[in-house]
């Protein structure tokens, strides 16, 4: 497959932050493309959506919690041998709700040194690159 026949699609992806300092994670359901991998949060922007937009919506139908999106952190471009995708992920601060695994196999809050521990899909090792090198230690 070359460049122009793979499918692209523009993500949406939080880093959500807790007053602790702890970013929420989830594990993706066996079954499917990554399936068992660690991610940050997120999903599809749909037509006509905003980034931030997305970015709420998919927070709380995946995990019903509600969140402020805040500053962008860091776009990647990024080709699968099926997908290209183009993750676009704002840091964000977890405001209400109890976080549930309703479109993940199980959710976990962790620390910034911790995520090294959990096997993140290869996108995502840039995410956690650029939260380590913008310092981002405490609420957005």
């Amino acid at each position: 497959m070359n460049e122009t026949t793979v499918p692209h699609k523009i993500i949406g992806v939080a880093v959500i932050w807790n007053d602790k300092g702890q970013i929420l994670i989830d594990r993706r359901r066996a079954e499917g493309l990554m399936g068992g991998l660690w991610e940050f949060p997120g999903g599809k922007v749909e037509p006509g959506e905003s980034i931030e937009e997305c970015i709420r919506r998919e927070i709380f139908e995946e995990l019903g919690i509600e969140i402020e999106v805040a500053e962008h952190l860091i776009t990647i471009d990024h080709t699968y041998t099926h997908l290209r995708v183009t993750l676009t992920v704002h840091n964000c601060r977890y405001v209400a709700g109890i976080p549930q695994p309703i479109e993940c196999e199980e959710i976990r809050w962790v620390s910034l040194d911790e995520l090294e521990q959990y096997a993140f899909p290869e996108a995502n090792t840039q995410i956690i690159a650029a939260l380590k090198s913008s310092g981002s230690h405490q609420n957005p």
